[in-house]
């Protein structure tokens, strides 16, 4: 199981809200995250499967991360 710290599991939940693929600043004003922050967690989440990029610098949470959020 995919360990999740506070940041990583408020972008996912923010993400799980969502009806279309967002850009980082509409999921940083979502989890009330710094916009940065989220920039900086993407890059791991992708490599973990969590989230996916159907479009260039847009992300959807993926079925892994649903799972992971539990």
């Amino acid at each position: 199981m995919i360990e999740l710290d506070e940041v990583r599991r408020a972008i996912l939940t923010a993400l799980g809200t969502m009806e279309k693929p967002a850009g980082c600043g509409e999921i940083a004003k979502k989890a009330d995250l710094p916009t940065p922050k989220v920039v900086g967690k993407m890059r791991g989440l992708l490599k973990d499967g969590l989230v996916e990029r159907p479009v260039k610098g847009k992300y959807v949470i993926s079925d892994e991360g649903r799972e992971a959020l539990g």
